[in-house]
């Protein structure tokens, strides 16, 4: 194991914060994978995930098992993990902002198109690695104005190049659910047998730049302007994970976990295994993430639910009470379609305009931006 330390832009004088990365295996020679925990700093579960992984990644890379380069992020947030206000922790926006730091990654495809045309041919694989040097090269380029972007572009630095990219966060309360593009669901079908993943959201732009689209979606564009003629394949899997809801925090769970990604890895070639046992088979059908709907707290109270998670629920069953306690009086709300309720908050008390539950239907509904904040 490689550990290497990206030092960030201090904030203000005095300070200094970094970003660590610990690398399995040897670059260039095979597939790439970057696997990264907690870009929301606030949520836990993936970075017990990643710490049952450097554990099972360092025994593979000892029986020499690592094909490729496997790069492990245990803590992609070392901003956020530092703020707390008043014993809670502030791990999703940045205080200085307000942004989320996992939004407005830049769209590189303009700029690399520049860089690229004229120089593609015929060959899809020198196609690709071409792609792949003008895109180090435009994140080697981005500008770092204040500590944020010294960290969306460290990340971005190691995951631009890579084959498959793994953004591990968690919900509220949650089934265990994915994020990721049409173009990239035949590849992430296994993924998704491996985690045992009950929902597969599917958006070719949720809005917001997350950072997952941000390193797949630029695959799409390029070829989708260069065309057939100079053919281009959708080199990056990009996948964002939600481990289940913010308290799922345990060793068994944990490792649960670790091991499907692991069986992933050997199913696409980066770890070596000669017995693999066949893939699980697939929960969930993938569904449009314009199908998904939230519930929205039309006023605040104290929240009851009515359904848990992984229930299956048709349109107008109620699934949570509102109550006023100045009041007494009761609103229920209920299913907004037929489909899964796969995540619902972890907080008990509403403020108006709050999210408090998400289900999965089969018919796109949204348009616009489909992520919130």
């Amino acid at each position: 194991m490689n550990i290497q330390h990206h030092a960030l832009r201090p904030a203000t004088p005095g300070t200094r914060q970094e970003l660590v990365s610990l690398h399995y295996g040897t670059p260039g020679q095979g597939a790439k994978a970057v696997i990264q925990a907690s870009l929301h700093a606030d949520e836990a579960p993936g970075m017990l995930v990643a710490h049952h992984l450097r554990r099972r990644l360092t025994e593979l890379e000892a029986a020499g098992q690592i094909a490729g380069e496997v790069v492990l992020v245990p803590a992609a947030n070392p901003l956020g993990m530092h703020q707390w206000l008043l014993r809670g922790h502030q791990g999703r926006f940045d205080l200085a902002s307000g942004q989320n730091f996992n939004r407005c990654y830049v769209d590189l495809a303009d700029t690399v198109e520049q860089v690229v045309r004229g120089q593609l041919g015929p060959d899809a694989t020198a196609n690709v690695a071409c792609v792949r040097a003008a895109l180090r090269q435009a994140v080697a380029a981005l500008p770092e104005a204040s500590a944020l972007d010294s960290l969306r572009k460290s990340l971005y630095a190691l995951a631009i190049d890579a084959d498959i990219v793994l953004d591990l966060h968690c919900d509220g309360e949650a089934l265990l659910h994915f994020y990721t593009t049409p173009q990239c669901w035949s590849q992430a079908e296994p993924l998704a047998r491996c985690l045992q993943a009950e929902v597969a959201l599917l958006a070719e732009c949720s809005g917001g730049e997350p950072f997952d689209e941000a390193c797949s979606t630029v695959w799409t564009r390029l070829a989708e302007r260069f065309g057939p003629q100079l053919p281009l394949p959708h080199a990056c899997l990009a996948v964002t994970v939600e481990l289940r809801g913010e308290a799922d925090v345990d060793h068994a769970r944990a490792a649960v976990d670790a091991e499907g990604i692991v069986r992933f890895l050997q199913h696409r070639g980066l770890v070596l295994a000669a017995d693999a046992p066949p893939l699980p088979p697939l929960r969930c059908e993938p569904t449009p993430l314009a199908g998904s709907i939230p519930l929205i707290a039309p006023r605040g109270g104290v929240v009851v639910f009515l359904r848990e998670p992984g229930a299956r629920v048709v349109c107008g069953e109620p699934l949570v009470d509102l109550i006023d306690p100045i009041e007494g009086e009761v609103l229920t709300l209920t299913s907004p379609v037929d489909g899964l309720f796969f995540a619902r908050e972890n907080r008990r008390f509403a403020m108006a305009g709050m999210p408090l539950g998400k289900v999965a239907g089969r018919e796109p509904r949204r348009s616009g931006s489909l992520l919130s904040a």
